[in-house]
């Protein structure tokens, strides 16, 4: 009964995380398309809006609507955060009670792998990797699973996807002045997104069919 009630927690926890990783490729895919927007509108005859020493001039309509798009992306970002760890909270702790070998990674790893410097360049998917080994053992980690990890690490490291280290009036001047680099890094986030869908659905499924063999 344990198990049971374990594992209804645990498709729960599934729906939520597959939400927001699909909620926050679409936030993303939606600033793609507004920097595609920006790129053919060219930037206006009064500069970028953001023209040094603190002087930032009046914002277009099209601007403005970046502004908001970008917001709207951050807040997906969060509800995707808090759904994926709760979802990677219940499979390490599932792969707890389906192995009697210890995780490979204390719990608060959960949480200060994604932040650590270095450290997150392996630490959440080692964890995933583990609990799936330790759920289903002798079989390969799911091919989603790498997969996800690459492209969330090229959009990482790429500093414009994942983690902009611009402001947003930046952004809009990167947009002008050379739009390409931003789309791959959007691209990879999305692409990221989607299979980080497939690695949760593929990952939730051995672990239940796991409770369910004899």
């Amino acid at each position: 009964m344990e198990q049971s009630a374990g594992l209804r927690s645990d498709r729960a926890a599934q729906w939520c995380a597959v939400g927001g990783l699909l909620l926050a490729g679409a936030a993303w895919a939606a600033r793609g398309v507004w920097q595609v927007r920006l790129s053919l509108a060219g930037e206006p005859a009064s500069g970028p809006p953001d023209q040094g020493d603190g002087v930032h001039r009046k914002l277009t309509a099209l601007e403005d609507s970046y502004h908001l798009v970008s917001a709207l992306g951050d807040g997906a970002a969060l509800i995707c955060a808090l759904a994926f760890v709760s979802w990677m909270w219940r499979v390490r702790d599932n792969a707890s009670a389906l192995s009697p070998e210890p995780p490979r990674y204390s719990g608060f790893w959960v949480y200060l792998g994604w932040i650590v410097p270095v450290m997150n360049f392996w630490v959440p998917r080692g964890i995933l990797a583990d609990a799936y080994e330790k759920s289903v053992p002798g079989r390969p980690v799911p091919r989603s699973l790498n997969v996800w990890w690459g492209f969330w690490l090229v959009g990482m490291v790429s500093g414009v996807g994942l983690l902009y280290t611009d402001s947003t009036d930046k952004v809009i001047e990167r947009a002008y002045t050379g739009v390409w680099p931003l789309l791959a890094s959007e691209a990879s986030v999305v692409a990221a997104a989607v299979a980080g869908v497939c690695a949760v659905r593929a990952i939730t499924a051995a672990q239940h069919d796991r409770t369910l063999a004899p």
